[in-house]
């Protein structure tokens, strides 16, 4: 296996001292690289794979936590392993995570000091060359000269915009400037050479925290952080200004936060159609990801419009009704995660008598974090004989006072012109 991890300089610079410092940087790092490996104890094969760097003398590793989910939600299936840049292999354990920067802590076992990449202090200047590191569609390891851009401003949790090319595999893998520390750790990409980055700090924070107590439950660890994160983004929105927004004689809040994103249509074009009816839709820029089946910390927010044109009013009903069907909760969760929805249906005036609703509130609970839940909102006005106005939300990994304050809060918001 030895010379496993060829070198593949990908350069997307036409600059050549930027090619020099790449491969000078490849040649000092590579034996603090290593390959992610997932495996299925079953089968004996790969089940997932990404990269990681080492962060310490004794053998402690960085890496994503979308790289190690399956063996941090089912330990009893997988083991972690990692191969290093001579190709030799070893099991690692997992002993820390931050579920919501996508961060994880391995550890190998050994009995001398390894090299070890060091943290920056300092994030880049924007336009500074950053070099990211890391092993894409299991091909070896390379390094990827590119630009940092800053933080990602449509983001709650902090993303760095990376130009440079991310891909597949590459994930928890190391970005480093050019006096080779870590200013930043690959997680995702949008492609076309748009790659975005966990800031290096969010990392330092998870090693100092380990440093100080090691977990004595990775489930634990990743219910306390999910709390915490839902308690600081849902504070932001419910502080924030919710702003009027007129949709067709509707009513409907925009909150004024810059990582809720809203798109709209309509049908206004289309002369033939039976009903006018515009649609609008914002939702969070992100979400946590749990595991493949399982996505949280999201809110999704949808609007719809009706206004009949020449139909009698059991026909715009039954078009309406139609319309009523399509809602359903925003976010991923199985069986295994989460219970079966329990629904609460009522009529309901709010206090401004604005609008009259038949509402459905629904939740389900998560299996392993009790404190959590989903909800899922739906009101559809009935005081009104040839228009309507549909609402709905879901807000996904919240608790039971957040959950109460944001749908009173919505459902005051919404009402007729």
């Amino acid at each position: 296996m030895k010379g496993f991890f060829t070198f593949l300089l990908l350069c997307l610079s036409t600059n050549g001292f930027a090619t020099e410092q790449a491969e000078e940087i490849f040649k000092q790092l590579a034996p603090s690289l290593y390959q992610i490996r997932l495996i299925d104890k079953t089968s004996g094969e790969k089940s997932s794979i990404g990269s990681g760097f080492q962060i310490s003398k004794d053998g402690l590793i960085a890496t994503n936590y979308h790289v190690i989910s399956g063996f941090a939600r089912h330990p009893a299936k997988y083991t972690i392993e990692f191969l290093d840049h001579q190709g030799n292999k070893g099991v690692l354990e997992l002993k820390s995570v931050d579920v919501i920067n996508d961060l994880a802590l391995v550890k190998r076992s050994t009995e001398i000091d390894l090299p070890y990449f060091s943290i920056a202090d300092n994030a880049p200047k924007r336009g500074e060359e950053i070099y990211s590191l890391g092993n894409p569609h299991d091909l070896g390891m390379i390094v990827v000269p590119g630009t940092y851009n800053g933080l990602k401003t449509e983001s709650f949790n902090q993303r760095i915009h990376f130009t440079g090319s991310v891909n597949p595999g590459m994930s928890g893998g190391p970005v480093v400037n050019n006096e080779t520390k870590v200013v930043g750790i690959n997680v995702a990409t949008s492609g076309n050479q748009i790659g975005f980055l966990v800031p290096h700090e969010k990392l330092a924070n998870l090693y100092k925290a380990y440093q100080l107590s090691v977990p004595e439950s990775i489930d634990k660890q990743m219910a306390d952080q999910l709390s915490q994160n839902q308690q600081k983004l849902f504070s932001t929105i419910l502080t924030a200004e919710w702003k009027i927004k007129t949709l067709g004689n509707g009513v409907i809040p925009a909150i004024d936060v810059p990582f809720i994103r809203c798109w709209g249509e309509s049908n206004a074009d289309k002369t033939d159609a039976l009903f006018l009816a515009a649609v609008a839709n914002c939702s969070l820029d992100e979400n946590t990801y749990i595991s493949s089946r399982f996505f949280t910390s999201n809110l999704e927010m949808e609007f719809q419009y009706m206004q009949a044109k020449e139909l009698s009013d059991t026909k715009f009903y039954h078009l309406y009704e139609k319309r009523i069907r399509r809602a359903g909760p925003g976010n991923k969760a199985g069986k295994d995660n989460v219970s079966e929805y329990q629904c609460h249906h009522d009529t309901v005036t709010p206090d401004n008598n604005a609008i009259e609703n038949k509402t459905i509130f629904c939740t389900r609970s998560y299996k392993d974090f009790p404190k959590l839940f989903d909800v899922l909102y739906l009101a559809a006005s009935i005081d009104k004989n040839n228009q309507a106005l549909v609402s709905h939300f879901t807000i996904a990994g919240v608790e039971q006072t957040t959950a109460l304050a944001f749908t009173r809060k919505f459902m005051e918001s919404v009402k007729w012109n």
